[in-house]
């Protein structure tokens, strides 16, 4: 008898339960690191500062269940969003799906820890700065929140879904 298929490989991001939906998240917190839109070329420019609630060491906010009262433009993550959302780090299991890619072999929902996350090198964990500490953001561009991890394959496509 073969395994059945994992979930994020047989329901849309539309059908998909809150928990499901919420597992998807890798914990890389390179979506909470602070970015930039060139003026001339609407380009997104990434920097290392996170979010003030975001733990720099995992990558988890502080206060998730009130981080919309504490942070006005903290974006909760949508199907319908992504759609329009351009600043997705490259990796992200949402963005990934979305695009009809499969999960990278070091996502924690293949792995069974979040440990892979940081050998990847998808983690922002150990690499930025609060906004608390960063001063002017112009002084943290940095290239790698935007780019495929150092030491990560790139992912493969999913067979088409039938959702019913």
């Amino acid at each position: 008898m073969t395994d059945p298929l994992p979930f994020w490989q047989t329901t849309s991001l539309q059908n998909m339960t809150p928990d499901q939906w919420e597992s998807l998240c890798d914990g890389c917190g390179r979506c909470c690191l602070n970015k930039l839109r060139d003026e001339d070329t609407d380009d997104i420019v990434w920097t290392d500062v996170s979010c003030r609630l975001l733990d720099t060491k995992t990558c988890r906010c502080t206060d998730y269940e009130k981080r919309h009262r504490r942070v006005p433009d903290c974006v909760s993550l949508t199907p319908e969003l992504l759609d329009d959302i351009d600043w997705l780090p490259p990796s992200c299991a949402y963005r990934l799906l979305h695009d009809g890619l499969d999960l990278p072999d070091w996502h924690p929902l293949r792995s069974g820890t979040s440990e892979t996350v940081i050998r990847a090198g998808a983690s922002a964990s150990g690499r930025c700065i609060s906004e608390r500490r960063a001063g002017m953001l112009e002084n943290h561009i940095a290239d790698w929140p935007g780019e495929w991890p150092e030491h990560s394959a790139p992912c493969i496509s999913l067979p088409h879904r039938h959702d019913g």
